[in-house]
Parts: C-alpha cells; sequence; structure tokens
C-alpha cells in the first residue's frame, strides 16, 4: 500500500525549482544553493523524488578534467504534473516559542 501525505516545505522549494525550467538537467549541488539547503538535506530528497518517479537521475557524460562524475536530475512527467499541482504559495513554518535566556 503507497502512502499518500503531503510534501514537506523542503520538497516543495526543490520540486519549484526544478519546474522552473523542467527538461533542464540540474546538478544536486547547485540546486541545494539554489533553494538553500545543504546536501544532508538535498539528496534524501532527491532519491526520494526518484524513487517515486518524479526525477529521472542520469551520471554526467563528460566531467570536467581531474573531477568525479556528477548526477544530473530533471523532472519526468509525472514530475512535471505533481508539481503543477502544488498550491502556489507554501505556507509559513509555525513560530516556535523561545525558550527562557535563548
Amino acid at each position: 500500500m503507497t502512502r499518500s501525505r503531503r510534501p514537506s516545505e523542503q520538497t516543495i522549494t526543490v520540486l519549484r525549482a526544478l519546474a522552473a525550467d523542467p527538461a533542464a538537467w540540474r546538478y544536486g549541488y547547485e540546486l541545494g544553493v539554489e533553494v538553500g539547503l545543504k546536501a544532508g538535506s538535498m539528496y534524501p530528497i532527491l532519491i526520494r523524488l526518484a524513487d517515486r518517479g518524479l526525477l529521472e537521475t542520469e551520471w554526467e557524460n563528460d566531467p570536467q578534467p581531474g573531477r568525479p562524475a556528477r548526477h544530473l536530475y530533471r523532472l519526468t512527467g509525472d514530475g512535471v504534473r505533481f508539481a503543477a499541482g502544488l498550491p502556489a504559495t507554501a505556507p509559513a513554518p509555525p513560530l516556535r516559542p523561545r525558550l527562557a535566556g535563548s
């Protein structure tokens, strides 16, 4: 049974960035810089989206000399449709109460 739940705000941000030019292949690092996510958050999101069929991935064909090949990502047709169905604006995250002395 597939569980359906609302994607996180971080995932929505990644999907929107990819949907800005859905045919373009993107590097994970550059995408992370664009959306303000560190690798520890960015790559698990990309992996989950690919596992769900919303992203396609491939290895870079001609890496720069002295640099290993990098993964490239772009939305699939299902990914484009899913991103198009996201709310136009994301709700603001709830405010966290500050602890005394913070």
